[in-house]
């Protein structure tokens, strides 16, 4: 009998106390918000070279109360802009989504075609031209649209960047909105016909509204310059600067400078386009009254000046320090909203780039690394003159970018060539260049598989029908730019290996070194919120991260 009544009390202790406990461990709910962060050539390095410098509320708070996957990596070529954003988002790579590039020559209308553009639709928000836009490029879904899907259209998806391509391919083809600034002599935030006919009245406020206006002021460091021991000298050889200020060094009068800059357009090339998107942004959670239900919204920010910056003065420059640092504040602030407007807890976080960037190769060269520029008027003239010699005729190359050669398909048919025969011998002669490292075939592409390595990603990279006929690899740290500031595009490391955050509901607190790639975060994404993967996601979901 003592017994019995024992076991009765422990069931009904059991029945009743641990309710409350288990229901807080078994949340299975989804975030309300879910928040894509892209940071433009943002290297890994930048979260730990400036680590001691940042707040605790911005990147600090990602990296140290989520999950961070510390080697993170491209496992595709070309590391460009608009294919950066497709794969974060479709989980997959070129080979799939198709945006090969931020431009390509397209083979079937002879011309060079913009990842997002789109004749077919109108701008909404300016005159000009810049708001002829669409994902209409891109072949498959984003995690974004699945959720979409999934949710009979109620959860929102809205689409911010200051490019028009970082604002559009993660938003994807279903989302309600995408955004982009229109810089010029305008400074408006606008969009396309393919999303809607007219402005919401919050961004006509914000457009009417004189924060833009307001960043045009000086640019200073955020701190001390004399602090700014992370990065190399102010006043150097390697930093392009802008038109009408003799030397790239601090500080920076935009508003004197900014006619001679493009106008509004100087935001771009500053920390305070970042600011603008963040002001942005967090307009876009109060106006679309975003993570304000319990059906998931998706919110993707690009932030693109960090990329601007990089271009004109570096990796290694002062320039970019204060710009991450000035970023860090702007995460801060937008982490602190979301806690008070959707709730602490109620909403789920990721941040990577889109790729990173090299070293200015003339600052790598005067430390002895091997670097160089790439000479592209003798190579081309080394290469007509090859053409002509062997075949008669240099008409049978209809166009080179991209690092890729395209061949006149109809050309080499009627002077009877084989098509396989003729890209091998290009390729057998690019390699004999100096500055190229490696050269491939579209046909090797098409029939080898590669497990590993530069031919791995060519491979992930390559689009059977938007693709070239020749890909070539030049030699680590040499590049086709400018000898001031950094640019990216290649498979090494300095280009592939970038940030992967996690943070927030769902998500586990903790760090790896395991190997992770980008199309990794859609189906992880997918798998948190329980719907359906993107349509061409190869990418794995990272059970590491997600909290079960």
């Amino acid at each position: 009998m003592k017994k019995l009544l024992f076991s009765t009390i422990i069931l009904f202790c059991f029945l009743l106390s641990p309710i409350s406990s288990i229901s807080q461990t078994t949340d299975k709910s989804n975030p309300k918000l879910v928040i894509g962060i892209v940071v433009d050539q943002m290297r890994y390095d930048y979260l730990t070279r400036f680590y001691n410098k940042y707040g605790e509320g911005g990147f600090k708070r990602l990296m140290n109360e989520g999950f961070n996957c510390k080697n993170n990596h491209f496992n595709y070529v070309p590391t460009y802009t608009g294919p950066g954003h497709a794969s974060v988002y479709t989980g997959t790579t070129p080979k799939y989504h198709g945006i090969i590039s931020n431009n390509w020559y397209d083979k079937v209308s002879k011309a060079s075609v913009y990842c997002a553009q789109d004749d077919a639709v109108e701008s909404i928000g300016t005159t000009s031209r810049a708001g002829k836009m669409s994902p209409n490029r891109m072949q498959t879904t984003t995690f974004a649209d699945e959720n979409r899907l999934f949710t009979q259209k109620k959860g929102k998806t809205i689409g911010i960047a200051i490019k028009d391509r970082g604002a559009i391919l993660p938003a994807g083809h279903t989302a309600n909105a995408a955004y982009w600034f229109h810089g010029k002599d305008e400074g408006q935030w606008i969009t396309s016909t393919y999303y809607m006919e007219d402005l919401p009245k919050w961004v006509k406020d914000f457009n009417k509204s004189k924060t833009v206006k307001s960043y045009l002021k000086t640019w200073n460091t955020l701190y001390d310059i004399k602090t700014y021991v992370e990065s190399g000298d102010d006043l150097n050889d390697f930093e392009g600067g802008f038109k009408g200020k003799e030397t790239a060094t601090f500080p920076y009068d935009l508003k004197a400078l900014k006619d001679e800059n493009g106008g509004y357009d100087i935001l771009k090339t500053t920390p305070f386009g970042n600011s603008l998107t963040a002001d942005f942004a967090l307009a876009a959670i109060e106006g679309e009254d975003l993570g304000q239900d319990e059906i998931t919204d998706v919110l993707t920010v690009s932030f693109s000046c960090t990329d601007y910056v990089g271009h004109n003065f570096g990796v290694n420059s002062k320039e970019v320090e204060d710009t991450y640092l000035r970023l860090d504040k702007d995460l801060e602030r937008l982490l602190k909203v979301l806690d008070k407007k959707v709730g602490s807890g109620e909403y789920t976080v990721f941040l990577t780039a889109d790729h990173g960037a090299v070293d200015v190769p003339a600052y790598l060269k005067s430390l002895n690394v091997p670097a160089g520029y790439i000479d592209n008027s003798d190579m081309k003239t080394k290469f007509t003159e090859f053409m002509t010699k062997t075949y008669g005729t240099s008409d049978l190359v209809e166009n080179v970018s991209n690092n890729q050669v395209f061949l006149n398909r109809k050309k080499i048919k009627a002077l009877g060539l084989d098509l396989s025969s003729v890209q091998q011998t290009i390729v057998n002669e690019l390699i004999t260049y100096n500055d190229i490292d490696k050269a491939y075939t579209a046909q090797a592409m098409i029939s080898t598989s590669f497990p590993d390595g530069i031919e791995h990603m060519i491979q992930n990279g390559f689009n059977q029908k938007r693709s070239g006929d020749v890909i070539v690899v030049y030699n680590p740290a040499y590049i086709s730019y400018s000898h001031t500031g950094s640019t990216h595009g290649s498979g090494f490391n300095y280009d592939t290996h970038v940030p992967l955050l996690f943070y927030g509901k769902g998500v586990k607190q903790g760090s790896t070194v395991t190997r992770t790639v980008i199309p990794d975060i859609a189906p992880t994404m997918s798998a948190l919120l329980n719907i359906s993967f993107p349509s061409g996601a190869t990418g794995s979901p990272l059970e590491f991260v997600i909290k079960k």
